[in-house]
């Protein structure tokens, strides 16, 4: 239990300094094309930092445990949204570029319409379900880049000659390293000690691991904050919340197909059916559609966000 301790510091700690080093990579090379940050924190950063949650996903889900890869993508969507845009919106509330905004928030509502028809109509995912998850994401990363590559426009005497590409792309590799090694021990070593204090598994899986394996986009979002960044930690954000259900649960469900877990009721339906998937498509649709319309984020939804979040953590822990 000690040792357990340790290495969970040891990994906050990796977190913190990988998500230093990953945020000035991605600004670097926004700036060297001359990109949105959002564009930018929708794809490479997002990438970067959903690596946890395709460890663990992927890692749990050939172990036979697909309880755990199905509630960590759920929950991380939910912990995402409500938690750590929350905080970003009710911090420093900003306006949004509709045009880079309304691309990962499309196909996001359209893998989430994949993966709740799976789940309310078949009652499990097969390999078919996995297979179209991880089309979707391949055809948003050649919209999303062919958008970017419209949008670019490289000056190159506007290039900082004391810090060429090469650095920006080495900071953002070794950060998302680095990052990738602090959320796998705080989420296994984290685990270790929820077990020991009773929590089930289903449990660790929305709240615990989903938040662990959230880290990442926590510690992207508050260095990007710090740094003036907003729009690069907003598009991380919403990037991160399409790979957590297309390439996440993609390749989850493809190396091992799985059916909807039951862990839990309410009113005598599975908890998942009529909490879990109706929330975090609820707190997707009220960040990102008032967004769309007014262009911009507003600190009372921030408010209301970190309310639903405290409230489904709650309805977790009590059933």
């Amino acid at each position: 239990m000690f040792l357990a301790v340790i290495l969970f510091v040891v990994g906050l700690v990796c977190l913190i300094k990988g998500g230093d080093w990953f945020v000035d990579g991605a600004v670097g090379i926004a700036h060297h094309f001359n990109m949105p940050e959002l564009l930018i924190g929708a794809t490479v950063v997002s990438i970067g930092t959903t690596l946890p949650e395709v460890m663990v996903s992927v890692t749990s889900a050939i172990g036979g445990h697909g309880e755990i890869a199905y509630g960590n993508a759920i929950g991380s969507v939910i912990c995402n949204t409500a938690l750590i845009a929350a905080l970003v919106i009710t911090v420093i509330p900003s306006p949004v570029d509709k045009g880079s905004f309304k691309i990962p928030v499309i196909f996001f509502f359209v893998s989430a319409a994949v993966y709740a028809f799976s789940a309310y109509f078949r009652g499990r995912f097969g390999r078919m379900t996995g297979f179209v998850l991880l089309a979707i994401f391949m055809i948003y990363m050649v919209v999303t880049v062919r958008s970017a590559l419209k949008e670019a426009r490289v000056d190159e005497n506007a290039q900082d000659a004391d810090k060429p590409l090469t650095r920006e792309i080495v900071l953002l590799i070794v950060g998302a390293v680095i990052i990738a090694i602090g959320a796998n021990l705080l989420v296994n070593n984290g685990t270790i000690i929820a077990r020991a204090m009773g929590v089930p598994e289903s449990v660790i899986a929305l709240t615990f691991v989903a938040l662990g394996t959230s880290l990442p986009e926590l510690v992207t979002a508050v260095s990007a904050l710090i740094k003036g960044h907003g729009a690069l930690s907003l598009g991380n954000i919403v990037g991160a919340n399409l790979f957590n259900l297309v390439l996440v649960s993609g390749l989850s469900v493809v190396c091992s197909p799985f059916t909807i877990p039951l862990n839990s009721t309410i009113g005598g339906h599975n908890t998942s059916l009529v909490l879990d998937i109706p929330v975090m498509l609820f707190v997707m649709a009220f960040m990102t559609i008032p967004a769309l319309v007014r262009r911009k984020l507003s600190r009372t939804q921030g408010i209301v966000l970190l309310v639903v979040y405290a409230a489904f953590c709650a309805i977790q822990f009590s059933i």
